[in-house]
């Protein structure tokens, strides 16, 4: 069976590590994942910080807004010992650090960057980011997503080349808005509004989240999707190569 999708890892592999910190990125890669999506927020001091959550409650031992925090107070915090003892210590990365984690290990793929600017906007960070990545060389494939169509908005003002995707739980006709404007090239919806409207948008435009179950995988492998984003690469690329009959 011909299955081109990309298994995008959610956060890293968030199933089987502590999400967004380097352990489960470099899980996912060496599961054989084809993308990293994962999430961006400033500082205190407008340092770019890799977590998904507007607070650092849920996922570390400390409290409080990250935007509140100094990079130096978030550097201090435990963002593995809430997952469990074995990550211990693991410590809240930069994109700085995810970026340099990449390149490291010559990664080719997605690096699916959502910007977290839906409930804060953090002003300037939409330019901040494009010249960070304007600075460097990487040999990934750069795509940016936010719920946020306004940070899709400034972003496509500041490089008309970005390649961006609008994710979306039910705003389904902003999302085509945006497309219909070029704004935005793909959709990454919610898999389960996906499969009430299976036909919203061509296979090959879709990289619906957050697909963990098997039959959910199934599903998008059938239909050739452009890709998934899922907390278990490691599941996905085993149960993608079984189904291409590998």
């Amino acid at each position: 069976m011909e299955i081109d999708t990309k298994i995008i890892a959610h956060r890293g592999s968030r199933g089987t590590r502590p999400e967004n910190t380097l352990v489960s990125f470099q899980a996912a890669i060496d599961d054989g994942c084809e993308g990293i999506e994962t999430d961006v927020h400033f500082s205190k001091d407008q340092q770019f910080i890799i977590m998904h959550d507007e607070t650092v409650d849920r996922t570390t031992n400390g409290t409080g807004l990250v935007k509140d925090k100094t990079l130096a107070e978030i550097k201090q915090l435990d963002a593995g010992y809430r997952f469990s003892e074995e990550f211990k210590g693991t410590r809240v990365p930069t994109l700085q650090e995810v970026v340099a984690l990449l390149l490291k290990n010559n990664f080719t793929g997605i690096f699916n960057l959502e910007l977290k600017t839906n409930k804060i906007h953090y002003p300037g960070i939409e330019r901040a980011i494009y010249e960070y990545f304007s600075s460097i060389h990487y040999s990934f494939q750069l795509i940016y997503s936010s719920f946020n169509g306004k940070s899709l908005e400034i972003l496509n003002h500041i490089d008309p080349k970005a390649v961006e995707a609008r994710i979306f739980t039910t705003a389904a006709k902003q999302a085509k808005t945006l497309k219909r404007s070029k704004v935005i090239e793909d959709f990454h919806p919610d898999i389960k509004w996906l499969k009430r409207h299976p036909f919203f948008a061509p296979a090959r435009h879709l990289r619906p989240w957050l697909v963990n179950a098997t039959e959910d995988m199934q599903y998008c492998f059938e239909k050739n999707m452009a890709g998934i984003i899922t907390d278990y690469p490691g599941r996905a690329v085993q149960l993608r190569a079984e189904m291409r009959g590998e």
